[in-house]
């Protein structure tokens, strides 16, 4: 089984791996703290700007404040309505720290009466919300725009422990470049470093996108992968939506319609912005450990559009490793009629806890030459696909003059220093043996020049069959060939004293689209009926968590080809030929018993098949490799659809058969309540085959939860010719362990599934080979329903499990925990 869920999360392990021109510009840094000079309590809401210019910023509910800007004055100035103003020396380029605390100023105010009445700032969040879609840029039919994108990645907490350590020993001059953060204050380390020039496009109705990359320099990798992957469809952060999705979580927007039910307002100044008159406004959650976030926003006084807005995760927030999470965002009016995004801000910071080292995440995405409803002709988009992304021909050449002359934002001098630093770091062997350590975490493989070794977790397990084994495998390198890669193992069996192989091929042919031809053979162990999910059977955790004496394993020698192609963005076919010998055993004995007398045994039953897969996902997105690739998911459901065809006397096949085959899977929000997964899969044979070629139902003999099989079935227990099942599940993300005060301390989250299934037996496939004892068809449906806790330690799953339906089958269990490792925000 697949225990690692990365989807959410790979783009942080890609970077990982990779890590593997002076300007006049620099960075000037201020934060700290407001506190009352007598009382030491945090002042919020204080005015904090650099004296002689419009750069400020002010403090958050904790008397926080960070201000970072490359246009400072010499003095920072504190204002404060009742204390007196207070100035401050600021050296400029570098990072300082200055905190505050405010005396109180004698002033004689007339008298003043209160009266009850509405906050001022539900009157204007009203009018936002009543003017909310005229001024939500995602109402526009088309627009473009040129931007540029600057991503950057940093390891974080570099204090003198860490650059102590051993393995730093021959790149100490790295440490030179350890700059801090501004937001967090943490100190940090620069890894990489991308920017990006497109011009992006986008049409409503029918849905495009379009972006074409000019421009793309990455520090010390050269991979069109990478430029796409940091381009600008995959980042948006659009506050008029009433759910924003941060790392798969759907924080309320302080604009929601409902943000009344979230949030609290205050109504803090009014300002001219670039001329125009605006209301700031500060908030913060209601309740704790929501998805919300805590910031303030400027909203224009006509128009009610926002103008800029800060917005700050909650610091309780039920997320996993993000302790933090900044957007600036900045909008102008383009012709006098339409709000729209000009600048963004993000910043991230990831780790497992406040003291370890992490990685800062900080984008900066400008927008310039901004162009609504300027409609393109019938052939500018892609017909057959909703987003498409163009590398132009020597977009990763560019010179450093180009982007000297083309960026719209000089980088600072550490900035710039990245790329070489980066080039140096890659040549420490060291640094090298680092790569090759996380490498191996991730992927499971060793990298030795032009062969990979692994997976390491199936070096040694243990069977009933074969008692303990013995595996030996890998597969070429990309440094071997670009579009060749060969596998291979050899493992041997103690108890059965016999050796089981195999070899196998992928190449590819072309990468736009992507399109590939592989095969493989192997002689080896099978379980048959075992989920697609399931772990690997010789995956030491299979053995170590197999919760019965298993010995329904049986031989199997399978000769595969295929030829798949990707058509457009999320729809593809792949052509599968296959040829299996199941080779009988005194466990399960393949016998036909004839006229009710003669007894007929078989050593082995041939079966030669083609299939047509089809796969549709709308909108998928992918990380690609070189050869392989992890999809990021779809919002959309996945569809799959298998045309099969068993071919008789075909290399000595013994069965002409048929089958369909449908499956739709998808993942969708329920806000506020979570996320609601199902999985229906329908199928039927027709023909006569026995049941090693039919559907053997998916069990589970493992303590470990599998998605895509019945994990209170056991192996051999069910068979169909004709079925349809489904899976569902509700993830509630915390709803209501969020109110209970220990498990919100915890950060638990609650989950609720159910699985079912029916189907049915013809009579003739019935007859062809005799049953084993366990195995029978469905007379009725089957259930089985469970509930559980997931975030345990932020990484451990565990449900309890009841089992509804056949409970007079022997030896299966009734009630039972099973446990699963999942990585999630």
């Amino acid at each position: 089984m697949k225990i690692f869920k990365y989807k959410n999360i790979y783009f942080f392990l890609v970077f990982t791996l990779i890590v593997s021109q002076n300007v006049d510009a620099q960075l000037t840094k201020v934060r700290g703290k407001i506190t009352d000079s007598k009382t030491k309590s945090p002042l919020p809401f204080v005015n904090i700007a650099f004296k002689g210019t419009t750069i400020g910023t002010i403090t958050d509910f904790k008397g926080n404040y960070f201000i970072e800007t490359r246009h400072p004055s010499d003095v920072l100035e504190v204002s404060y309505m009742g204390y007196k103003t207070q100035s401050f020396k600021v050296n400029k380029n570098v990072f300082q720290t200055i905190n505050v605390e405010l005396e109180t100023e004698n002033i004689n105010l007339q008298e003043v009466i209160v009266k009850a009445g509405e906050n001022p700032a539900h009157r204007i969040f009203r009018k936002i919300i009543a003017n909310k879609q005229k001024n939500n840029p995602s109402k526009i039919e088309t627009y473009q725009y040129e931007v540029y994108n600057k991503m950057e990645i940093d390891i974080n907490n570099i204090d003198d422990e860490f650059k102590q350590q051993k393995v730093f020993k021959h790149f100490q001059f790295v440490f030179d470049y350890v700059d801090t953060s501004v937001v967090t204050g943490k100190s940090y380390l620069p890894a990489f470093i991308t920017e990006t020039l497109s011009d992006y496009y986008y049409q409503k109705n029918p849905k495009k996108e379009k972006e074409i990359i000019k421009a793309s320099k990455i520090s010390g990798v050269e991979n069109e992968n990478i430029s796409k992957f940091t381009g600008q469809m995959y980042f948006d952060v659009n506050i008029y939506d009433n759910y924003i999705d941060l790392f798969g979580k759907n924080f309320i927007s302080p604009i929601a319609k409902f943000g009344l039910m979230y949030y609290k307002y205050y109504l803090i100044d009014s300002l001219y912005i670039d001329n125009k008159w605006c209301y700031q406004i500060s908030f913060k959650p209601k309740r704790k450990q929501e998805l919300t976030f805590t910031g303030d926003f400027l909203v224009h006084d006509t128009t009610f559009a926002i103008k800029k807005a800060k917005i700050r995760i909650a610091e309780d927030a039920n997320i996993n490793f993000v302790n933090d999470f900044v957007a600036n965002l900045e909008y102008s009016r383009v012709n006098n009629k339409v709000w729209f995004l000009t600048k963004q801000k993000l910043f991230v910071d990831f780790n497992i806890s406040d003291q370890s080292t992490g990685f800062f995440g900080r984008k900066t995405t400008i927008y310039r030459n901004i162009v609504i409803n300027q409609l393109k002709n019938d052939i500018f988009f892609n017909k057959n696909a909703t987003q498409e992304t163009i590398t132009l021909e020597g977009s990763l050449d560019r010179d450093t003059e180009y982007w000297q002359k083309i960026r719209y934002e000089k980088l600072s001098q550490k900035e710039e220093s990245i790329y070489n630093m980066i080039d140096s770091v890659k040549e420490v062997p060291v640094f090298k043996t680092f790569v090759d350590i996380v490498t191996l975490f991730v992927t499971g493989y060793y990298v030795r020049n032009n062969f990979e070794y692994g997976p390491y977790y199936t070096f040694f397990s243990f069977n009933p069959i074969e008692g303990n084994r013995i595996k030996l495998g890998g597969r070429t390198s990309n440094k071997f060939s670009a579009n060749l890669m060969l596998t291979g193992h050899l493992a041997y069996g103690v108890k059965d004293d016999r050796f089981k192989y195999g070899l196998g091929f992928l190449y590819m042919l072309s990468t736009k689209p992507r399109v590939s031809v592989g095969g493989s053979y192997q002689h080896d162990i099978e379980q048959l009926g075992k989920s697609q999910n399931a772990f690997l059977q010789d995956n030491i955790l299979s053995s170590v968590l197999a919760r019965e004496y298993n010995k329904k394993l049986t031989m199997v020698n399978e000769l595969k080809g295929f030829y798949e192609k990707d058509w457009y963005q999320g729809f593809s076919n792949k052509l599968i030929v296959n040829h299996r010998t199941v080779f009988s055993t005194k466990y399960v004995p393949f016998m036909h018993i004839n006229n009710g007398i003669d007894t007929i045994n078989y050593n082995t039953l041939v079966s030669s098949e083609i299939t047509l897969s089809t796969r549709f996902a709308y909108n998928e997105k992918f990380v690609s490799g070189q050869f392989l690739r992890t999809s990021l998911g779809t919002n959309y459901p996945i569809l799959n659809f298998d045309l099969t065809a068993g071919l008789k006397n075909v290399f000595r096949s013994d069965y002409e058969y048929y089958k369909v085959h449908l499956s739709v899977e998808h993942e969708f929000p329920v806000n506020p309540f979570g996320r609601f997964r199902y999985l229906v899969n329908a199928g039927k044979y027709f023909g006569k085959t026995p049941y090693t070629f039919l559907q053997l139902h998916e069990g589970n003999e493992t303590y470990a939860f599998d998605d895509y099989a019945f994990n209170m079935m056991n192996y051999y227990e069910f068979v169909s010719d004709e079925y349809a099942s489904l899976y569902a599940e509700h993830h509630f993300d915390g709803f209501f362990f969020n109110r209970v005060p220990l498990f919100r301390k915890l950060k638990w989250r609650e989950v609720v599934e159910g699985k079912a299934l029916i189907g049915r037996l013809d009579e003739k496939n019935r007859d062809v080979i005799v049953f084993p004892e366990t195995l029978s068809g469905l007379s009725k449906p089957y259930f089985e329903v469970g509930a559980g806790v997931e975030n345990i330690l932020k990484i451990i799953r565990i449900d309890a499990m009841w089992r509804l339906s056949y409970l007079d089958n022997p030896d299966i269990p009734k009630f039972g925990l099973r446990a699963k490792l999942q990585i999630e925000f």
